[in-house]
């Protein structure tokens, strides 16, 4: 059905309550989606499949700053009071293992089975800016590149996207100096601004047809002008509260001139090579393959049954390959035939940030971070990237002069 026909349309705004938020989800459920929305897992806020609005943090947030994460209780009952946790959207749609292809052999005769099953169908709930954002970054990597990856496109063809406008800051969080955030202007299908002053209620934005069709089954009141100020102000204020901050002008070239700068030594003292940064990053799209084969007698028999039986072809061997999550931090990932072109903890950072601040621009149009501040939180270390690139960007008269 499309907006045309519910009377909602792509702009415009409706508000709803605590109820409407469950008639939202159950609706999605009804057509099909697994619901993937912020829930307590293991001590932290994370996006994970979930039944319903029972699920949600209601009265939880965090504290965040390098190297620590806690969570705590607010004062009042709100569904999306925290910042972001440890656990992005790319998992849902670049997910960290995938089984390319197997083959299978019995007798003389090989058969080969590709991943052609159809991914599910997922509705998010919770998306934040900086997500929405990561994902356009992917985009350009999996979708728009010369070569699309049909797993990525499919996962990305299906997802349903309720957005959250941030109603609060992390203390790791700078999407304002990476202009990707607080807002979520494009890439839902709705969004969501929670408001607790007045009654607890929900300003929503409709960002797509299919959105514009799901608000119109729960039957939801247009959002009248008191509502969409009070929502455009709590983004105003969350722009005013990041934790952190990056100088982003002439960021590239800044990098670029600054290869050899000693900070990247230091850096290296501290660095731990765990791969967390990597792994929490909503951008990093590294990847390894690997291949596992397993030979056995056939069917589960043992081998008495098999010696009985004069139709047996013999045992069947079976080779699998796998796409699996993996990083510029690890020797391996660099490894060409002879060692690893990489082999110090320097220059596997260097490549990293350098990468996320520079080249990435040269090779998607775009820089490769999106300010969520996950990479500070979740470093067991406390590495801070703004940090890094301020020191950087201090000593790059100095760096430049000495060379001179």
């Amino acid at each position: 059905m499309s907006g045309a026909e519910t009377g909602f349309h792509p702009g415009d705004r409706a508000v709803l309550g605590r109820p409407g938020i469950a008639a939202l989800l159950q609706g999605l459920r009804e057509e099909g989606y697994r619901l993937i929305g912020p829930t307590l897992r293991g001590g932290a806020i994370v996006y994970d499949e979930i039944q319903g609005v029972e699920e949600l943090p209601a009265g939880w947030t965090e504290q965040q700053e390098a190297g620590r994460y806690r969570l705590s209780r607010r004062a009042d009952e709100a569904l999306f009071g925290y910042a972001v946790g440890p656990r992005s959207l790319k998992h849902l749609l670049f997910v960290p293992r995938l089984r390319l292809v197997q083959l299978r052999r019995r007798g003389g005769a090989i058969s080969r089975t590709d991943e052609a099953e159809a991914p599910p169908r997922l509705a998010v709930l919770g998306a934040r800016a900086c997500d929405l954002a990561a994902i356009d970054v992917q985009d350009r990597v999996f979708v728009d590149g010369p070569h699309p990856d049909p797993d990525y496109v499919a996962r990305r063809r299906s997802l349903f996207v309720i957005a959250v406008q941030c109603g609060q800051a992390g203390g790791t969080c700078f999407c304002v100096s990476m202009r990707t955030g607080p807002r979520a202007e494009r890439g839902f299908d709705l969004a969501l601004t929670e408001l607790l002053d007045g009654g607890h209620r929900f300003f929503v934005e409709v960002g797509s047809d299919a959105g514009a069709s799901l608000l119109a089954r729960v039957g939801a009141p247009r959002a009248g002008e008191d509502d969409a100020r009070a929502a455009f102000d709590i983004s105003r204020r969350t722009a005013t509260q990041m934790g952190r901050e990056l100088e982003t002008d002439g960021i590239k070239e800044l990098f670029y001139r600054n290869l050899e700068h000693p900070r990247w030594d230091d850096v290296a003292e501290r660095c731990l090579g765990c791969t967390s940064c990597t792994l929490a990053c909503p951008t990093c799209f590294c990847s390894t393959v690997e291949d596992v084969t397993d030979v056995a007698v056939d069917d589960g028999r043992d081998a008495v049954d098999v010696g009985r039986d004069s139709a047996y072809a013999g045992p069947s061997a079976v080779a699998e390959r796998f796409r699996r999550w993996d990083s510029c931090f690890s020797l391996d990932h660099s490894y060409l035939h002879g060692g690893s072109v990489r082999a110090s903890r320097r220059a596997r950072y260097r490549q990293w940030l350098t990468h996320k601040l520079a080249t990435w621009i040269d090779q998607f149009g775009t820089s490769g971070c999106v300010g969520c501040g996950r990479c500070i939180t979740w470093c067991p270390v406390g590495i801070d990237i703004t940090e890094e690139a301020a020191a950087i960007r201090a000593g790059d008269g100095a760096v430049a002069a000495g060379k001179g």
